[in-house]
């Protein structure tokens, strides 16, 4: 069997993919991999103007880049590659997940406070892994995800 495409292999062809991208869309930027973790790389675009065309309403056209960039490495390798590929465009990723914690933990607090669970609105699984690890760390409130996807939310109960 053949031995998986590392995760420099992996992006290479994807710092290359996304330039491609910025080039059809005649956007300037700087486009590089930085290894995360021993297991995940994140591809990230920056000082791109015009950074909302490519992050899209709630990230969803940045979801769509990170994924046509996911399968453009698996058809390469032939699914036979290791770790993780992230793409990250202007630093939004962490500007959302900062966001989307202090307004969990301005909710968690009301819910504690009035004794009354809040739903919040349908968001993807990374977004709702973020909601329950900060619940997770405060007392008298706990969450539990309902619905299906792709329309799956959290609720933030009172103990």
């Amino acid at each position: 069997m053949e031995d998986a495409m590392s995760l420099e292999e992996q992006s290479t062809l994807v710092v290359e993919f996304l330039d491609g991208l910025l080039d059809a869309f005649e956007l300037d930027a700087e486009v590089y991999a930085e290894r995360v973790d021993d297991e995940t790389m994140e591809m990230r675009v920056e000082n791109v103007q015009g950074v909302g065309l490519l992050i899209g309403p709630k990230g969803n056209t940045l979801r769509a880049v990170e994924d046509l960039s996911r399968m453009l490495v698996q058809r390469k390798s032939d699914g036979n590659c290791e770790g993780r590929i992230r793409v990250d465009i202007g630093g939004y990723r962490e500007r959302r997940r900062a966001a989307l914690e202090a307004f969990c933990e301005k909710v968690a607090i009301e819910v504690r406070d009035t004794g009354t669970e809040r739903p919040l609105e349908p968001m993807n699984a990374a977004d709702r892994k973020v909601v329950h690890d900060v619940v997770s760390e405060m007392d008298g409130i706990s969450t539990v995800s309902e619905g299906q996807e792709p329309r799956r939310w959290v609720v933030i109960i009172p103990d």
